[in-house]
């Protein structure tokens, strides 16, 4: 019984679990339905906000369009009735002008059928007055016909014996207005042939520039200490004998503190002395063996010096070949000076001008710059060879076998002989342009700027001037006038003034072109 009592509760036990589980199985798929309806009530209740806001969009977005298009087309037509309204503007104005020139052309009309009868009644009486003229000129030739048989008459002689005394009487009168427009023409042609001679001449420097020459300067060397000049001297002097003896070089040992100058005649000598002394000093050892090792290495290389260049003289005018002896002895030229210009230089530069000169003319330029080059050959060796370095130059010329054109060229450049060839008459214009250009020499510089000077001087005295510039190396002034005192036609006056002034005062070469400016400014201040 207890056995089964057992059961019994157990088999309740159990059952009464399966309902509760059963319970609870109903009760979680209840709540899960009921959440799934809540789900899908909020998820519609969602979608329908979304389609409204949607809908809400799309109504903005519709009005948002309708009223661009709106605008669009409002500006569309805007812009439509701007173009139509300049469009009947213009046609206006081409109607207001048609009919302007329509009136115009009805005027020009009237007035051309009036002129038209004017002319038609000086026609008329033009006709008339010629009818009259007629009569009167047939009246005049039967006078004159009349008068002419009077006068043959008179005069016992024919019309023709007449005529032939006064064409002669006109002949000899016309031989001598001839002779005096051939005078004219003559200073003409002079005057024109000076002119065309002052422009190749310009025309020449213009092509050719060359640097400005330096002034001559002493020979000097520099020592890095003042006890140096001892070790120069030597011992009881044999140093400064050895060197003296073998560059024959005079070398002066004073109080100019750290330096030694060095005086000779001749610009090679003292070339050499002067690189061997700074080679001694540079090394420190000096003494009779060093000195004369030295001495001869620095004469090998001034005159390795001079032949390269006398070859590049010769290569920059491209004058072809000459003899080794003239290119060394063009090359000693480098060490020459003339008033602070450099001769080899200088005779660079008159090849190169006689060159453009000759060119100019039509003459051989490679003739004429040869000539030039070689023109002051002769101061090469003036120091070592009597006589002027013309004649040192036509002997030189000579024994090298120049052409006869250069020969002549270096005899007559100082005008010491008239020259014999247009080539020499180029050279010497050449040598007078070198040396007397602005800035070539020593004692030009200082004239040129007084040129300047007194230019600008005269043209600041006139009245009326404000100020005034000499420019293009003196070969013109230009003049800046009070525009409240001097008027346009005043200044005409004012260029003339300056102008005999400066020719009533200054001595130059060519001509002075004065430029009178006036300029009025107006000047105003936006605030």
């Amino acid at each position: 019984m207890i056995l089964e009592s057992n059961v019994t509760v157990l088999v309740l036990s159990i059952f009464l679990g399966i309902l509760f589980i059963l319970a609870s199985l109903g009760l979680l798929y209840y709540i899960k339905v009921k959440k799934s309806h809540q789900n899908i009530a909020l998820s519609t209740e969602k979608a329908e906000k979304i389609v409204e806001e949607a809908k809400l969009m799309a109504e903005k977005e519709k009005k948002r369009s309708i009223n661009e298009g709106k605008i669009e087309i409002n500006s569309y037509r805007e812009q439509v009735e701007s173009e139509l309204r300049d469009r009947k503007k213009q046609i206006s104005e081409q109607e207001n002008k048609l009919d302007v020139r329509e009136d115009s052309l009805d005027r020009r009309s009237t007035n051309l059928d009036r002129r038209e009868e004017i002319l038609n009644e000086k026609e008329t009486k033009l006709d008339t007055r010629k009818e009259e003229l007629d009569a009167q000129i047939n009246k005049v030739n039967d006078t004159l016909k009349a008068q002419e048989e009077k006068l043959e008459e008179i005069a016992e002689m024919s019309r023709e014996e007449a005529a032939k005394i006064i064409m002669d009487d006109v002949k000899e009168r016309m031989r001598q207005e001839i002779a005096e427009y051939i005078k004219d023409e003559e200073e003409k042609a002079k005057l024109e042939v000076k002119n065309k001679a002052k422009n190749i001449l310009a025309l020449a420097i213009q092509k050719y520039s060359s640097e400005t020459a330096s002034e001559t300067t002493i020979s000097t060397v520099s020592l890095p200490v003042e006890e140096m000049k001892g070790r120069i001297i030597g011992r009881e002097g044999r140093n400064i004998r050895t060197i003296e003896s073998l560059t024959g070089v005079d070398l002066i040992i004073d109080d100019t503190p750290e330096a030694v100058v060095l005086s000779s005649f001749d610009p090679v000598r003292r070339e050499v002395a002067k690189k061997a002394l700074e080679i001694l000093v540079g090394d420190g050892r000096i003494h009779p063996a060093r000195i004369e090792e030295v001495v001869e290495r620095c004469r090998n290389e001034v005159e390795m010096d001079i032949r390269e260049k006398g070859e590049e003289a010769v290569f920059e005018t491209g004058i072809g070949k000459i003899h080794p002896d003239l290119v060394r002895l063009l090359g000693r030229l480098n060490y020459r000076t003339s008033y602070g210009q450099n001769v080899l230089k200088h005779s660079i530069e008159t090849a190169m001008l006689a060159g453009k000169l000759a060119s100019e003319i039509g003459e051989n330029e490679i003739l004429a710059r040869r000539a030039g080059l070689l023109h002051d050959i002769g101061k090469a060796v003036d120091h070592e060879v009597e006589g002027s370095h013309v004649e040192i130059g036509v002997e030189l010329a000579t024994k090298y076998h120049e052409p006869k054109e250069v020969i002549d060229a270096i005899a007559s450049h100082h005008e010491d002989v008239a020259p014999k060839t247009v080539i020499a008459v180029l050279v010497a214009a050449a040598d007078a342009l070198s040396s007397a250009r602005p800035g070539a020499r020593s004692d030009s510089v200082e004239n040129y700027a007084k040129r300047l000077e007194s230019l600008e001087q005269i043209s600041n005295s006139v009245k009326g001037v404000q100020s005034s510039y000499a420019i293009q190396a003196g070969r013109e002034v230009r003049v800046i006038v009070n525009p409240e005192d001097i008027d346009d036609l005043s200044t005409i006056t004012i260029a003339r003034q300056i102008k005999e002034e400066i020719e009533n005062k200054l001595s130059y070469p060519g001509t002075i072109k004065v430029t009178v400016i006036r300029e009025t400014r107006a000047v105003a201040v936006a605030k």
